[in-house]
């Protein structure tokens, strides 16, 4: 693999983010007993990074300091009434932002210094001092729309990171590739009425309630067909991603030649998640990561950003965000995956003919949509 130098921005306080005291996501009252953890606990970034020192991986990285992102920054996507609400629900001890964002007391600063990682990644790569950037932010990110936080996110920063690129560097067009097993709901309602940037988000289909992200939510308006939806059935392997990420993403970014590339990149498509039903490993991950470097090396001078979001097996974790790093930066350890399974001996892992025919039914409807609506 060729080298690249690769930007990481990290920072302990985003480690102390503190959702509260709940039963894994639940909210303790009534029939549910406290548990003492939120789900969405530092464990799997954490023993991520530790992963990373310890196979030397880190070593090989410029790493940057992350910072704050100002109001006036979270304000090119969010509403200054939800930016204001977050402090004051801080500073008054903690609370609901929106569904399933709680935040306590330290909830103001994290969150700034999170989505101020994925700003402070891109500067690094538009400077010129990294060619691709990895953001470990905490709290995540995708599901923030502009007015509310949602299923754990504050801030949008993988949109904030685009918006930033377009804004201090200049980026004209602009592409969204999002892997978490869940819909980036926010990326898509940051984005969903221009045409700037093209949003694509590859999901379990219902895999979050509160949203849909069904293939027909194909923004509006400017940005009428620069949507992309793709979900995929539960129990979807490699095969099925790889089908998709060949036949639809790849197709789609060939289309649109985005000057930038920014991934979403959440780790809870993994086998043995909590909240997901997909069957992903480390040799997709880097696989997938491989595909987004060629096509970020084509056409987008090999600029490319990954914005840690989900994720919440705190022993799997860790060996997924190593093979994706191993594949952005180009660097390999000697560290092999302990989860690693055989395809030849797993079925699910497999395309299956229900997936191919989604897939196949994907593409007809995304190539009408591109020949309707893109200028």
């Amino acid at each position: 693999m060729a080298s690249r130098r690769t930007a990481y921005v990290w920072d302990e306080l985003c480690f102390w983010h503190d959702p509260g005291n709940y039963a894994l996501m639940a909210k303790p009252g009534g029939y549910i007993e406290p548990y003492g953890r939120h789900i969405e606990n530092p464990d799997p970034k954490r023993r991520m990074h530790q992963l990373l020192l310890r196979s030397g991986l880190l070593s090989e990285f410029t790493v940057v300091t992350a910072r704050d992102a100002t109001v006036d920054e979270l304000a090119s996507l969010h509403t200054r009434e939800y930016i204001a609400r977050v402090q004051q629900t801080a500073q008054a001890g903690g609370g609901e932002l929106g569904v399933g964002a709680p935040i306590t007391s330290n909830g103001w600063d994290a969150a700034l210094r999170s989505a101020g990682a994925a700003l402070a990644a891109t500067d690094a790569i538009f400077s010129g001092a990294a060619d691709v950037a990895y953001a470990l932010t905490r709290p995540p990110g995708h599901h923030a729309e502009p007015h509310r936080g949602m299923g754990f996110c504050v801030f949008a920063n993988a949109a904030l990171a685009m918006q930033h690129a377009i804004d201090r560097w200049g980026v004209r067009r602009g592409a969204v590739v999002d892997w978490d097993v869940h819909f980036g709901n926010g990326t898509y309602a940051c984005f969903a009425d221009r045409s700037d940037v093209l949003a694509i988000s590859i999901h379990q289909q219902a895999g979050y309630v509160q949203v849909s992200g069904e293939a027909d939510e194909i923004g509006s308006g400017d940005g009428l067909g620069y949507s992309m939806n793709i979900p995929l059935p539960a129990g979807s392997g490699f095969g099925a991603y790889k089908e998709a990420f060949e036949r639809l993403i790849g197709p789609a970014l060939e289309a649109f030649r985005p000057e930038f590339i920014v991934v979403p990149s959440g780790y809870d498509a993994g086998r043995f998640d909590p909240l997901g039903r997909m069957l992903l490993d480390d040799v997709a991950f880097r696989w997938m990561t491989d595909f987004i470097v060629d096509i970020a090396q084509r056409h987008a001078n090999s600029r490319l950003l990954l914005v840690h979001e989900g994720g919440y097996c705190p022993v799997s974790v860790p060996f997924w965000g190593l093979a994706t790093l191993e594949s952005l930066s180009g660097h390999q350890t000697d560290v092999t995956c302990p989860f690693t399974l055989m395809p030849d001996k797993v079925r699910g892992l497999q395309l299956q003919p229900d997936q191919r025919r989604l897939v196949s039914e994907l593409d007809t409807w995304f190539q009408d949509v591109r020949q309707r609506h893109w200028a």
